[in-house]
């Protein structure tokens, strides 16, 4: 029997072993995640556990609620303590989730705490990690150093000032880069009721009325400018399923008016005014060389009891299962056939579809880059060792698994860096059973490269143009 997460910890063999040492101390290129600009730059030390580590994680909420804890242990007005302590309490019961092992990764990485997380440990782990919070090393900028992140492209709306980027870019002493990326997801949902308000909002920050389809895109194209002096190399778009229908002469303007004017739209003007603004977008990033990531899949906001209670992002999120192909497929090509393709990276929540964006890659590569169509790591539901292990083999069997950009952390903790450590594990273990059953040869120079690379080399050539 195997310690518990020992330093073998879901390494089984030698090569595997060997991998992970390879690569285990490379930096994090941080391309995808929810950190705030904010939070990084007034760099204030947590109160306690508590709020480090607890208080904005709606995978942690999820599990609460899925043990059977009260609402007000998770987002009420229950004290720090008493919402750790319901959280230490269902701990154990978490077999197979990997929030089990994210919870205890972290425990050891940043506060050397190796006993296991129960209510029976409980008090003395919550004192423990306070007196060492207490002692200092937890402010977010210190985590980020701590966790040796060269890298960090946050997520940012169009309508965000990005007063924060320009105040930590203005700061020498801190080493990380931390770079904006630019989600358009707000112009593009317009059957939302947020669309109004943020056409509001971004009517501030361009300093201009937005009353045409036209003027919607000025301003989108002016905001990217200046998102592009700060530094940003990525955007971000999520659907459930990338649409494709053209739309013709004067339709989108009648559309626009429609969504600005809060009338009902239809499925067909919904997929009209979402193609063809992406495109226009697509194109745009190809031109500043800017990566875009497309995240396909997500049903948002499910509970509208709880949505109207507590808001989003609050774990009321799930997979869809809703059909892709066709319509990505249309819609990637329309982009080449003009050559106005750029840098593409698909994510997948719902992994029956892992085989169709690993296939789909192959369609539209090209020599502007070593695999400018990546297939994005597990995500979300994914993010666990199943989710990893079949989404990296499917780009195994399907496309260039050496040349993969390897695990974003999209979280909003500055704890969650040990994710990294868990994924690397996992493709160690990947690549060392191929090594170990005979299906590739014992070539420490190749492999460790490969490690390396899928670790930070990749990501930091690929973003960096």
């Amino acid at each position: 029997m195997k310690k518990f997460m020992s330093e073998d910890f879901l390494l089984n063999g030698k090569t595997a072993e060997e991998l992970f040492a390879a690569c285990k101390d490379m930096p994090i290129f941080d391309w995808h995640c929810h950190l705030s600009p904010k939070e990084i730059y007034e760099n204030k030390k947590p109160a306690n556990l508590y709020s480090l580590w607890l208080a904005a994680d709606h995978y942690k909420w999820r599990a609460l609620r899925g043990a059977g804890v009260n609402e007000d242990l998770i987002t009420g007005k229950a004290s720090d303590y008493e919402k750790f302590k319901a959280w230490a309490k269902i701990m154990p019961y978490l077999l197979a989730n990997p929030l089990y092992h994210w919870t205890h990764l972290e425990l050891q990485r940043y506060f050397g705490i190796f006993e296991p997380l129960s209510e029976k440990t409980a008090d003395y782990i919550w004192e423990t990690a306070n007196a060492k919070i207490n002692e200092g090393g937890f402010s977010p900028r210190e985590l980020i150093g701590r966790s040796n992140v060269k890298t960090v492209c946050t997520t940012d709306d169009p309508a965000d000032s990005l007063e924060y980027h320009k105040l930590i870019a203005g700061d020498k002493s801190f080493e990380c880069r931390v770079l904006p990326a630019y989600r358009p997801d707000k112009a593009l949902g317009m059957e939302l009721p947020a669309f109004r308000p943020w056409l509001a909002d971004m009517e501030k920050t361009w300093g201009r009325n937005i009353g045409s389809y036209e003027d919607l895109k000025a301003a989108l194209l002016g905001r990217m400018d200046f998102f592009a002096e700060m530094g940003c190399v990525a955007s971000d778009q999520a659907f459930i399923y990338v649409p494709y229908e053209r739309a013709e002469g004067g339709e989108l303007e009648k559309i626009f008016q429609k969504g600005k004017n809060g009338e009902a739209l239809s499925v067909s003007e919904l997929d009209k005014y979402k193609t063809e603004l992406f495109r226009f977008l697509a194109a745009e990033y190809k031109k500043r060389g800017w990566v875009m990531e497309i995240h396909i899949g997500v049903m948002r906001n499910n509970n509208a009891k709880m949505f109207k209670s507590i808001g989003p992002d609050t774990g009321f999120d799930s997979i869809s299962d809703k059909e892709i192909a066709h319509t990505l497929s249309r819609f990637l090509d329309s982009l080449d056939a003009e050559n106005s393709l750029p840098k593409t990276v698909l994510f997948t929540l719902n992994p029956k579809d892992n085989y169709v964006l690993g296939a789909m890659l192959g369609n539209f590569q090209s020599d502007e880059a070593q695999s400018k169509m990546q297939f994005g790591t597990a995500w979300w539901f994914n993010d666990n060792i199943d989710g990893m292990t079949e989404q990296i083999k499917a780009l195994g069997n399907l496309g260039v698994l050496s040349k993969f950009i390897g695990m974003v952390t999209d979280s909003r903790s500055f704890l969650s860096y040990p994710r990294h450590e868990y994924f690397r594990r996992i493709v160690c273990e990947f690549i060392g059973q191929k090594v170990e059953n005979g299906e590739y040869p014992y070539d420490m120079d190749v492999l460790s490269k490969i490690v390396r690379d899928i670790a930070f080399a990749n990501a930091d050539i690929y973003f960096n143009k």
